[in-house]
């Protein structure tokens, strides 16, 4: 299995102590209050409640979608409903979807963000993250579509993971999923804070969304994370008080990251940068029970998420000054 961040019990394991910070997802610390679900959600099996699809088309403008048990389903299985293809991953980029395309028997190649426009004319399926994790990169949606209607032209797929898009939603193209040839994913887990209930959901052509329906099975979803889903997506105040909160607490990060000398990307859940020495600066962090996502091989750097409290923020601006002025 690919290593992922949120692996705190790794990194207990090896550091000790109990008293962990860990800003290796991504995931908003401070996620929605999940409400109580009634009883029946316990107790009988899970079948698909409409309103939960009809939640996610509205907040996302797209006119059909699949939910799924989190994104990650999909990102395995999409790529058992095509023959073997030219597939182009975009580079860094969540290292799942490289993974499981290669997995399948597609040819795989993995391209940075700034060569994919060429790609696109000897690729069947591209496949990027927007905004990109782990670098923040993030490409326009009329860039997107364009290279979407080349791509269907001959019947190849545009695949846009966007897992961190709630932030910016004005670069989402999950509206235009409805044409041939787009395929958008969309995770609750990271703006909602809500990653333990396993949600996601596909915006494409209803053709595919049923070939994946059937892939993927019966009672993909809790009755309980049902539940709750769909009380996250039906929140417009929240949403829109967490859009503004995260966007300070982003800025806040990436100034103090600038102040220990660090030039950072990223959105406002996350931010990275390159890194010469990033296994020492994990272990530093570690050491000091701050843990961090490492990245060791397409990108070698480091991806840092937001504290939680200010505590938090305290105790990381403390190991950055350690850091700079060891």
């Amino acid at each position: 299995m690919l290593e992922h961040g949120g692996n705190l019990r790794l990194a207990r394991q090896r550091y000790g102590g109990d008293d962990w910070i860990d800003l290796s997802t991504g995931i908003n610390p401070h996620g929605y209050p999940a409400p109580l679900v009634a009883d029946h959600a316990w107790h009988r099996l899970p079948e698909a409640d409409p309103a939960l699809v009809d939640a996610a088309c509205a907040l996302y403008g797209a006119p059909f979608m699949l939910a799924v048990a989190g994104t990650q389903a999909a990102i395995q299985t999409l790529p058992r409903l095509r023959a073997p293809a030219r597939v182009t991953v975009a580079a860094p980029s969540y290292a799942e979807h490289a993974h499981h395309w290669a997995a399948h028997g597609h040819a795989v190649s993995l391209v940075p963000y700034t060569e994919l426009d060429a790609a696109v004319a000897h690729s069947d399926v591209v496949v990027l993250c927007n905004p990109n994790n782990p670098t923040g990169a993030t490409i326009a949606a009329p860039q997107l579509l364009a290279w979407a209607a080349v791509l269907a032209a001959r019947g190849g797929s545009l695949v846009i993971d966007e897992a961190f898009a709630d932030t910016a939603p004005h670069n989402s193209i999950a509206a235009c999923a409805a044409q041939p040839g787009i395929i958008v994913l969309r995770s609750i887990g990271k703006f909602f804070g809500l990653a333990g209930i396993r949600v996601g959901f596909v915006a494409a052509e209803p053709l595919l969304l049923n070939r994946l329906a059937d892939a993927l099975g019966p009672w993909t979803i809790s009755g309980p994370a049902q539940q709750i889903a769909i009380t996250a997506l039906c929140d417009q105040a929240w949403q829109q008080q967490t859009r503004a909160s995260l966007t300070a607490a982003g800025e806040r990060l990436h100034a103090l990251l600038a102040q220990a000398g660090i030039a950072a990307t990223g959105t406002p859940l996350f931010q990275w940068w390159a890194h010469g020495e990033p296994e020492a600066f994990q272990r530093h962090m570690a050491e000091r029970h701050l843990w961090v996502r490492l990245f060791q091989h397409a990108a070698r750097g480091i991806r840092l998420g937001l504290p939680a409290d200010e505590d938090g923020w305290q105790r990381l601006h403390t190991a950055l000054y350690d850091w700079t002025n060891r």
